[in-house]
């Protein structure tokens, strides 16, 4: 298959990339290389990615209506993996241009690019912010998404809203998948553990909000891309037993399903830091603080849903990627043990 990724520098788009580009698809990547973090990070992804002659990179900005119809117009898509988007749910309070530029402008431009070029299948990037202030746990696809306490959640909603209408308009196949707090090797820098890891190696104080009183869902990069390749190869059908009457989020009479991919597990987060301490080694040093607005006390998805319509559930556990990820981090910025 020929596949476009788009925010294919980025931590999720890279390791997909890669993972099927070894299985031997055709990989188009795009990303505008943003300094939101290290660029030579990105760019490091990008170099493993283009040592395969079946992968080529354009950097441009999904938010540029004239690149991307170009884009579409230059190559036929057998599936859309969209993954770019500005994250960060802290920073949409600092930027919130910045979301709006990315996650909505650039959303609807891949939308229409994927009408006009006939893409085959849309699989793209939403996430657990969308269930906001709801504390109902674990989440499930089909509890309401009313209530983002953050613009981050409240543009991956949108995301939703927006696929479903193409879908709909234009019969065009897409799936939504609600990303769980994705960590590993390769891992975003402005992401708790990578920041954790960082500060607990230079021996400063790591920021623990709400006194560490916060669950999280705790997803592994590998089993994310896992089911994302199942998605790809699964596009989305009409719901036949979609009731008018009675609608729920998750499915439709359209082409359009949505799906949580997480671990479904409910970690506590000095649990994940502890294990954390014990990859690297190091007993961290705490700075205790209140709760930040924009967070929610804790996230669990329900993968029911997901695990029985691809046969799949995510497995690694925080101490397997843990460790995985503090071998990868003390390798790459070639710190002493």
């Amino acid at each position: 298959m020929k596949i476009l990724i788009t925010g294919g520098a980025g931590f999720i788009g890279a390791a997909l990339g890669g993972w099927l580009l070894d299985r031997g698809d055709t990989v188009v990547a795009i990303d505008n290389m943003s300094d939101y973090y290290d660029v030579s990070l990105k760019q490091a992804r990008l170099n493993n990615l283009q040592l395969n002659n079946n992968f080529s990179f354009l950097q441009a900005d999904i938010a540029d209506r004239a690149a991307m119809h170009d884009l579409f117009a230059a190559h036929q898509f057998d599936a859309v993996a969209n993954l770019a988007a500005q994250a960060g749910v802290s920073y949409s309070i600092e930027n919130p241009a910045a979301y709006i530029d990315s996650n909505l402008v650039g959303f609807a431009n891949i939308l229409e690019g994927c009408r006009q070029g006939q893409a085959g299948h849309l699989v793209y990037a939403s996430s657990s912010s969308v269930y906001g202030s709801n504390a109902k746990l674990p989440f499930n696809e089909n509890h309401p998404v009313d209530h983002p306490v953050s613009l981050y959640g409240a543009t991956k909603k949108a995301n939703e809203l927006m696929a479903h209408s193409y879908a709909h308009l234009y019969d065009l196949p897409c799936t939504g998948l609600r990303f769980f707090t994705v960590y590993g090797p390769w891992g975003r820098p402005d992401m708790a553990f990578f920041k954790f890891t960082r500060l607990m190696l230079n021996g400063e104080k790591i920021p623990i909000f709400n006194n560490g009183n916060l669950t999280r869902d705790f997803t592994y990069i590998d089993d994310v891309v896992e089911g994302i390749v199942r998605v790809i190869d699964a596009p989305a059908s009409a719901d036949p037993d979609f009731d008018r009457s009675n609608p729920t989020p998750e499915s439709s009479a359209a082409r359009h399903r949505i799906f949580n991919l997480g671990n479904g597990s409910q970690v506590n987060l000095m649990d994940y830091i502890h294990a954390l301490e014990q990859a690297l080694g190091i007993k961290a040093q705490y700075q205790m603080l209140p709760m930040q607005p924009e967070d929610v006390l804790a996230t669990n998805a329900d993968m029911s849903r997901f695990s029985a319509h691809f046969k799949f559930k995510p497995t690694t556990g925080i101490v397997a990627g843990l460790g995985k990820f503090a071998a990868w981090y003390k390798d790459y910025y070639k710190t002493k043990d």
